[in-house]
């Protein structure tokens, strides 16, 4: 029992404040302002503090935080203070100072040695300083693309590598934004013929297809100036495609932008009607050439698969053999999934790329399509190349193989010396105090940057750690990295079971499928709040809880109470009650309700019943599609935990009703 206490002495919660902690809020708002004589002040001041940690020491009372740390005689954010103030020095040659920091024990190798490595790094490639920035430049561990392509640019210009250039060369058949570093490189290869008008086109195509109208037109930009499409046109096309395609000119076909522009229309139609897109495509396609035509009807193809249209597969077949993308091939498969289409599926499948095809999502289906074929054996080995993960399809190639999912066998608990390791590990008390000040992005990536390298027994440490400091969505992240030794009560942690529990079952909700949303939602960070607004536990829009707490009749709701966590797990767990019920009580259509909306859930089930794994894979959006099979996988493994028994992920997504068939479908008015 003694032993226990200490250890609750030694890794107590996080600390409300600590001396200290008002100066390093000032130094961040001097650094965010600019305001470089603030910033210096507030760093002398921290200084002359002294002692004083993110971390309680050995022997402490109290929470985290509250007292000296005396093993490094500064408040644990010094070093962040110091990197703002570097930074904002960088123009004026601190080199010497930026080596200091960068050698400094307890900072070598960490995040902020990093970015400031990252920093200095760029300047030096803004000014040309290709011998200073090639010896610092094989230190980086994570370079960007900006400083990979200043890399390439200080090769070409130091060792007149020609291979510099080649290794940047994919990076125009992207639809990605390239960073300024790479425009000369660019260039370089337009000027040297290793970017032809096809390749152009290409590029245009890929940064229309992706919305990005003004870096389509300045990528245009490169072509000679016959083929050069007027920025009218595009922005008229992208402002109304079927105008554009029935006022096409006479003579359109005879010029490669002419045809170009065209297939933009169809291609932006597409999103809108995919059948209106494919009648007018009919009417001219003649006038195109065969990869042409394949191009466009793949457009087609997958935006009318995106919406579940019976006629996808069959505009699919008429794109030939083009060279389909990542993209439409993930929907070709997900189209002949749709209607049991085995033949099609398997074949597709083929079609990918090596390194998709052996994505556990399609390794999963091919076997399904050689299952349907008689070709049990050859299935069984591609379910055993994936089973035994943690993931959806790894949990269903388990049931098919007929092995119920269990927990793993607990790790042995990190012992008093791998518990002391962490608590003194110096990014972990920076991530820790950056944390307590709410700096919650600076404090995510200081504590995932600390997780490279590390084995499983301090990356259970590292979770433990996390727990007891109640920072829950980093315990959950160090636990998932584990290789061979594991521990699923952290990996799978369930926080605030004595409020949660009660509310499931008054709602009769399972509290297995509960944490599993949670757990997908918030990562059970209270206060989490989302681009979109959500917030909370359960991440909670604002109209959302708005409207459950009218329906409940909850009285004295109030927006601001939306994250508190009872208030919080009343709300969300009286939607999921109401969602379910319109929805068959169906787990998998109510998570999918609970990301995307009831009505969406509704408008993809199909007019024949469907496996929900078919379900699943075949939603439109790629963030709800994820988000149901990580639900829906975590449940599992929480009722696992909750229960102690084998759970089967494929009996509890069962099967889909038809549309329209056998569902309550009340209270349509669920936001």
């Amino acid at each position: 029992m003694k032993h226990w206490l200490w250890l609750l002495c030694l890794f107590p919660t996080l600390a409300l404040s600590v001396p200290g902690d008002d100066k390093v809020l000032a130094a961040r708002e001097a650094f965010r302002n600019g305001e470089r004589i603030k910033l210096g002040r507030q760093l002398d001041s921290l200084r002359s503090v002294g002692g004083v940690g993110g971390v309680g020491s050995v022997g402490s009372v109290g929470r985290v935080g509250s007292l000296d740390s005396s093993l490094s005689g500064q408040h644990d954010l010094q070093p962040w203070v110091e990197y703002w103030y570097l930074v904002q020095r960088l123009e004026d040659g601190g080199d010497e100072d930026v080596k200091e920091f960068l050698a400094r024990p307890g900072l070598m190798g960490s995040y902020l040695a990093e970015k400031l490595r990252g920093d200095w790094l760029k300047l030096l490639g803004k000014r040309h300083q290709w011998d200073v920035f090639q010896r610092e430049y094989p230190a980086l561990q994570q370079p960007d693309q900006e400083l990979a392509c200043y890399a390439a640019e200080g090769r070409l210009a130091v060792q007149q590598d020609p291979l510099a250039l080649e290794e940047v060369r994919p990076l125009w058949f992207t639809s990605a934004d390239l960073p300024d570093s790479c425009t000369p490189l660019m260039g370089q290869l337009i000027a040297a013929g290793r970017i032809d008008a096809n390749d152009v086109w290409e590029r245009v195509r890929r940064l229309l297809e992706a919305k990005k109208l003004k870096q389509a037109k300045q990528a245009a930009e490169h072509l000679p100036e016959a083929q050069m499409p007027a920025g009218k046109t595009i922005d008229a096309i992208a402002a109304n495609p079927l105008r554009a395609l029935d006022r096409l000119a006479q003579g359109f076909a005879a010029t490669r932008p002419g045809r170009e522009m065209a297939l933009y229309a169809v291609q932006r139609l597409a999103r809108n009607d995919p059948a209106v897109a494919a009648a007018h495509w009919q009417k001219i396609q003649d006038r195109f050439s065969d990869s042409e035509r394949g191009y466009a009807w793949g457009q087609i193809a997958m935006q009318a698969a995106q919406r579940h249209l019976p006629e996808a597969l069959g505009w699919f077949a008429l794109a030939g053999g083009i060279r389909l993308s990542e993209e439409q091939l993930a929907w070709q498969a997900r189209a002949a999934l749709r209607v049991h289409d085995w033949n099609t599926l398997q074949q597709t499948i083929e079609r990918m790329p090596a390194a998709m095809a052996a994505q556990s999502d399609w390794v999963y289906w091919l076997a399904r399509a050689l299952t349907a074929h008689n070709r049990a054996d050859e299935a069984r080995n591609l379910y055993q190349k994936i089973a035994g993960q943690p993931n959806f399809y790894s949990n269903l190639a388990d049931d098919e193989l007929g092995r119920p999912i269990n927990i793993p066998p607990r790790a042995a608990p990190p012992s008093m010396e791998e518990l002391l390791a962490a608590r003194e590990n110096p990014g972990l008390r920076r991530a820790l105090a950056l944390f307590r000040l709410d700096m919650r992005i600076e404090a995510v990536r200081e504590w995932n940057w600390t997780m490279r390298g590390m084995d499983d027994r301090q990356l259970l440490a590292a979770a433990d750690l996390a727990r007891r400091s109640e920072v829950f969505d980093r315990a959950i992240y160090s636990a998932e990295r584990t290789q061979t030794q594991h521990d699923y009560a952290l990996r799978y942690l369930a926080p605030f079971r004595e409020s949660v529990e009660p509310q499931a079952r008054q709602m009769e909700v399972d509290s297995g499928w509960v944490y599993g949303l949670m757990r997908q939602e918030s990562r059970f960070v209270m206060n989490a709040h989302s681009g979109a607004g959500a917030k909370g536990l359960m991440q909670l829009m604002p109209k959302t809880a708005q409207w459950v707490a009218k329906k409940i009749k909850l009285r004295d709701f109030h927006q601001t109470r939306i994250a508190e966590l009872e208030t919080n797990l009343k709300l969300g767990t009286n939607y999921l009650r109401l969602v379910l019920a319109s929805l068959d009580n169906h787990p998998v259509l109510a998570s999918a309700a609970y990301n995307a909306g009831p009505g969406r859930a509704r408008r993809w089930r199909a007019e024949m019943p469907l496996e929900g794994a078919i379900y699943a894979e075949t939603i439109p959006f790629n963030e709800t599609r994820d988000y149901v099979k990580k639900v829906m996988s975590n449940a599992v493994y929480y009722s696992a935990l909750f229960e102690d028994k084998p759970q089967s992920l494929k009996s509890r997504l069962g099967t889909i009703g038809a549309r329209g068939k056998g569902g309550a479908e009340n209270d349509l008015d669920l936001p």
